[in-house]
């Protein structure tokens, strides 16, 4: 029995052994693959590129990366050739997309984090832009149909029942949130309370402004449409098409109260207006 037991953790041993051999041997070959970066005879060289698909925010790793040849002359600023500026180093931390990555993409520096760096909305942001929440329901939100990356006017609705009146007051805004979700490859409807958008500082202070001053409504735009027309405020009278009501004409101006007093000198009286 023990020479059994001998024979069987020997045996365990040689496959254990064989096992992390074969696959040091298959990730030692995958990385020298890589980091041949020196251009070949036929105008080629490796690159690499995402294997699957990598969200927003998801950590770059060597499962979700493979190499192809590219054609040398047409090698896009910011490419990897290995994976040596791409992957951490021992006790570094992970890059991150900055934006979703499709299966078979080129890995470029512009779309990744610095090694350790959070990815979050904000760098998702242009120059000198902000991104401001605004406050939606079902109604106002479109249903639930606006998602990260669709583009929008913004519509500012206030007053009372006759005096009712709504105007764009911002067009061709760009969606970067709804609620916390931020990736946009979203496209399942979803009844947001909150909708974030892309900015200039001049019309984020017009957006706080607008949220307290009534209430605001998204039209979803066409993908293609990027054009800003000149829209004017319409009230409820114009959407019922009632006349205007016809002019008063101004009332005649009073005529100037004259005062005045009687002075008598014995027998004579005369009469002497106040100015």
């Amino acid at each position: 029995m023990r020479i059994a037991s001998l024979l069987t953790f020997v045996a365990g041993l040689a496959v254990a052994g064989g096992s992390a051999w074969l696959a040091g041997d298959f990730f030692e070959a995958k990385y020298a693959r890589a980091n041949a970066t020196n251009e070949r005879d036929d105008g080629l060289v490796t690159v690499v590129v995402a294997s699957q698909n990598i969200p927003f925010g998801q950590i770059v790793d060597a499962t979700k990366l493979e190499t192809i040849s590219w054609p040398a002359a047409a090698l896009p600023k910011g490419s990897f050739t290995d994976y040596a500026g791409l992957l951490p180093g021992a006790g570094s931390q992970p890059r991150r997309a900055r934006t979703p990555i499709a299966q078979g993409e080129l890995m470029l520096a512009s779309k990744l984090s610095d090694f350790g760096e959070k990815v979050t909305i904000v760098q998702s942001l242009g120059p000198n832009s902000r991104a401001i929440a605004i406050k939606v329901n079902a109604e106002t939100g479109v249903g639930g149909f606006v998602t990260p990356g669709d583009r929008v006017d913004i519509l500012l609705t206030q007053g009372r029942d006759k005096t009712l009146k709504t105007v764009t007051i911002l067009q061709n805004i760009r969606v970067i949130g709804v609620d916390q979700e931020a990736n946009e490859n979203t496209d399942r409807p979803e009844i947001a309370r909150t909708v974030t958008v892309e900015v200039s500082p001049n019309d984020g202070q017009k957006l706080a402004l607008a949220q307290k001053a009534g209430t605001l409504s998204l039209t979803l735009r066409t993908l293609e449409e990027t054009e800003v027309l000149p829209l004017e405020a319409i009230s409820l009278r114009d959407v019922l098409r009632e006349p205007e009501p016809a002019p008063v004409a101004d009332a005649p101006a009073p005529a100037p109260t004259v005062r005045s007093v009687i002075v008598r000198r014995g027998v004579v009286a005369t009469e002497t207006e106040l100015r």
